[in-house]
C-alpha cells in the first residue's frame, strides 16, 4: 500500500525500468461529473502496488504513462478518463484485454470470465460495489482491488500468443490505438448533442437549439461536478430545443424541467444557450453517399446475416467487426465507411464489395448456413434492385 509521496515516486522510478504493467482503477461518479479515483492498482513483473490517491498526488504519473511502454489494463475506457482527469494525460501505448478477447471470440467478457476461461481462477465478489472513498480499506478491498490486476500480465501473455498464432495482434493493437482515439475525444461540448438520441432527430433551427444546450449543459456539469442529466436531463434539452424560449415565462412552460431550471445561472445559461444556437457554425457535411436515395434494407439484411455467421466461424466479436449502421454504410458506399479500413476491410469489406458488384453470391450451405462464393465469368450477375454497379 502506497501513501506516501516519496514512496509513489520511487516506486515510479521502479515502474520506468519495466517494459510492460498492469494497471487498473477503482473510482466513483455516480454524484458527480468527473470520476473520483479511490484506489490505483499497478502490477509489473517484479510485484504489486496499491496507490491511495487520496494520500499522494498522481501527476508524477503522466511521465510513465506517456514514456511509451505498454500499459495493460481491462475495459480501459472509464480508466482512461480517470488518468486524464488525475495525471492530465493517457498511456500511449495501450493493450485492453477485453478489446483484445474479442479476436479471440469472446463478446466484451468480464475481467473474472477471462480469469476463469485464461486461467482457471475465480475473482472474488464481495467488494464490486464497496465505497472506495472510505478509510482506512477493509483487508477484504484490498484483496479484491489486487486481484484485478494480480495475474493480468499472465492474460496479456496468453492473449498475445493467441492472437499472434492467429495472425490478429495488428489487428487487435490497431483497436486499441482507435480506442485510445475515441476516448481522447470525449466529452467535447460541442459534440455533446450526438448523445442524445432524440436530439440527432432534430432538423433545422430545433437541432442547433439542441446542440448549443447540449453543450451549454456540458460545460455546466464539469462547473458544478455534477452528472450532465442532473443539470438538466435529456428530455429537457430535447424540449427546450423543440420550443426555444426566449424568455423566463415561456421557458417555465417547457416540459422536463422543474423549479430549479427556472432561476439563477441555469435559468441565465439556458437562455442564453437558445439565443446563441444562430451562431453556430453549420454541421460537417454528412459523408458522401453514393446511391444515398436506394431502398438497401434487403441488402442490409442479407449482409447482415452473412457478417453475423462470418464472425462466429471466424471467433470474432460481432459487436467488435460492426454496427447494423457499419453495414449500411458500407453497402450505401459512404466515403470513409468503417468496414472499408484495415482489419474490417479484409475481412468483411473486401468480400462484401464483391458481393454487391456481383463477382460472388450468398447460397445456403446445405446445413443452415450461408456461404459466400465467387461467381465465374460465364455467369455474370443479374444486376439487382440493390446492386451498386
Amino acid at each position: 500500500m502506497v501513501e506516501e509521496q516519496g514512496e509513489f515516486e520511487s516506486l515510479l522510478e521502479v515502474l520506468a525500468a519495466e517494459d510492460r504493467i498492469a494497471v487498473d482503477t477503482e473510482f466513483h461518479r455516480e454524484k458527480t461529473y468527473f470520476p473520483q479515483v479511490a484506489l490505483v492498482q499497478v502490477a509489473w513483473s517484479g510485484g504489486l502496488a496499491l496507490v491511495d490517491p487520496l494520500a499522494v498526488d498522481l501527476r508524477p504519473m503522466a511521465g510513465l504513462l506517456e514514456s511509451g511502454l505498454l500499459v495493460v489494463m481491462h475495459a480501459a475506457g472509464q480508466d482512461l478518463e480517470v488518468f486524464d482527469r488525475a495525471c492530465g494525460t493517457v498511456p500511449e501505448n495501450l493493450f485492453d484485454s477485453q478489446v483484445a478477447a474479442g479476436f479471440i471470440g469472446l463478446s466484451s467478457p468480464s475481467l473474472a470470465t477471462l480469469h476463469e476461461r485464461e486461467l482457471g481462477l475465480r475473482l472474488p465478489k464481495g467488494d464490486r460495489l464497496t465505497d472506495w472513498l472510505a478509510r482506512p480499506l477493509t483487508d477484504s478491498q484490498l484483496d479484491y482491488a489486487a486481484s484485478d490486476v494480480a495475474h493480468l500480465l499472465e492474460i496479456h501473455d496468453r492473449l498475445v500468443d493467441r492472437l499472434s498464432a492467429d495472425g490478429r495482434l495488428a489487428w487487435a493493437e490497431q483497436e486499441c490505438r482507435e480506442m485510445l482515439e475515441r476516448e481522447r475525444g470525449r466529452r467535447i461540448p460541442e459534440d455533446a448533442w450526438h448523445r442524445i438520441k432524440e436530439a440527432r432527430q432534430l432538423r433545422g433551427r430545433a437541432r442547433d437549439v439542441a446542440r448549443s444546450v447540449a453543450a451549454w449543459r456540458e460545460r455546466r456539469a464539469a462547473e458544478v461536478d455534477q452528472p450532465v442529466r442532473k443539470v438538466v436531463p435529456d428530455l429537457g434539452v430535447v424540449a427546450v430545443a423543440q420550443r426555444a424560449p426566449t424568455t423566463l415565462e415561456e421557458l417555465r412552460k417547457v416540459r422536463g424541467l422543474d423549479g430549479r431550471h427556472f432561476k439563477g445561472a441555469v435559468a441565465e445559461g439556458l437562455l442564453a444557450a437558445v439565443a446563441a444556437a444562430d451562431a453556430l457554425p453549420p454541421l460537417a457535411a454528412e459523408p458522401q453517399r453514393r446511391d444515398s436515395g436506394r431502398d438497401v434494407r434487403a441488402a442490409v439484411t442479407l449482409v447482415s446475416a452473412w457478417v453475423a455467421q462470418m464472425a462466429r466461424d471466424r471467433h470474432l466479436d460481432p459487436t467488435l467487426v460492426g454496427t447494423r449502421s457499419d453495414i449500411e454504410d458500407l453497402v450505401r458506399g459512404v466515403d470513409g465507411a468503417r468496414m472499408t479500413e484495415g482489419w474490417r476491410h479484409e475481412v468483411v469489406g473486401g468480400p462484401v464489395d464483391d458481393l454487391l458488384a456481383g463477382r460472388a453470391s450468398l447460397a445456403f450451405d446445405g446445413r443452415g448456413g450461408l456461404l459466400l462464393e465467387p461467381r465465374g465469368d460465364s455467369a455474370p450477375a443479374p444486376r439487382s434492385r440493390w446492386s451498386r454497379r
